[in-house]
């Protein structure tokens, strides 16, 4: 996504960091670039909005659930490996749990 006008950060390495963005993960600086982006560029900060509103949703409705041990070593694998720049299986992350076995939506 893009909005065809320039800007000091480019709407691609905002949309990339966004999670980093969102999660406070990152530089002040980087914030700053981000922030600036944001107030000039409505699709990205539409995309943000929407991803801010999601994470939130998410938080209300799952924040108490327990994460099984194993799902959240897999995702933080996964989650290193992208961060490393290694290639990432194709094949889903996949966890023998009840949650998600008894849910016929997470599979």
């Amino acid at each position: 996504m893009s909005c065809g006008e320039p800007h000091e950060t480019e709407c691609a390495e905002v949309l990339d960091h966004l999670y980093e963005f969102l999660d406070h993960e990152m530089p002040d600086s980087d914030c700053t670039k981000f922030e600036t982006h944001f107030g000039e560029c409505n699709p990205c900060l539409e995309k943000y909005g929407l991803e801010q509103a999601v994470k939130k949703l998410v938080k209300r409705c799952c924040g108490s659930d327990d994460v099984p041990t194993d799902l959240r070593s897999k995702v933080m694998g996964r989650i290193e490996l992208i961060r490393s720049g290694q290639a990432v299986p194709d094949h889903d992350v996949t966890v023998d749990s009840p949650v998600i076995a008894d849910n016929p939506a997470a599979g």
